[in-house]
């Protein structure tokens, strides 16, 4: 099955309410996801397949107006994985960052997935800090 990758690329708030969902384990929301993408964000790739292009993986890439860009919300369907989609949307979002003239590209991710940034998409290790603002399970908000 073809794989098409697109720079901010259409998607519905059902399509990628589900997606997040799916990937993060969680209900799926109502959210105004797109409309928030178009007000915070430098893009998005959306990777897409078959003939009714179903949204199959997305990367967010949010900015600081400047030279830093942070990738958000990697995701892969589930049907989907292993099979270097997630790697092409990370290539495809760094590319786009690039050529908007960032001069880094951030992420943030849990232990689980270190191989997957720092062996197949390049990202070098280093040290972050990460406070949780509101109700996380099992830790305290810093208020």
């Amino acid at each position: 099955m073809d794989i098409s990758y697109r720079w901010r690329g259409a998607v519905t708030n059902a399509a990628l309410n589900a997606l997040h969902a799916e990937g993060f384990g969680h209900p799926v929301g109502a959210e105004d996801v797109v409309s928030r993408l178009q007000r915070h964000s430098l893009g998005w790739v959306c990777a897409t397949a078959g003939t009714d292009a179903d949204l199959v993986g997305f990367v967010n890439v949010a900015w600081d107006g400047g030279t830093h860009a942070f990738l958000l919300d990697t995701l892969v369907a589930a049907a989907h994985r292993r099979r270097g989609i997630g790697r092409a949307l990370v290539a495809a979002a760094a590319e786009q960052a690039r050529e908007a003239g960032c001069a880094w590209l951030h992420v943030d991710f849990e232990a689980p997935l270190r191989d997957f940034y720092v062996r197949s998409c390049g990202f070098s290790p280093t040290s972050a800090g990460l406070v949780a603002l509101w109700g996380a399970p099992g830790r305290d908000a810093v208020r």
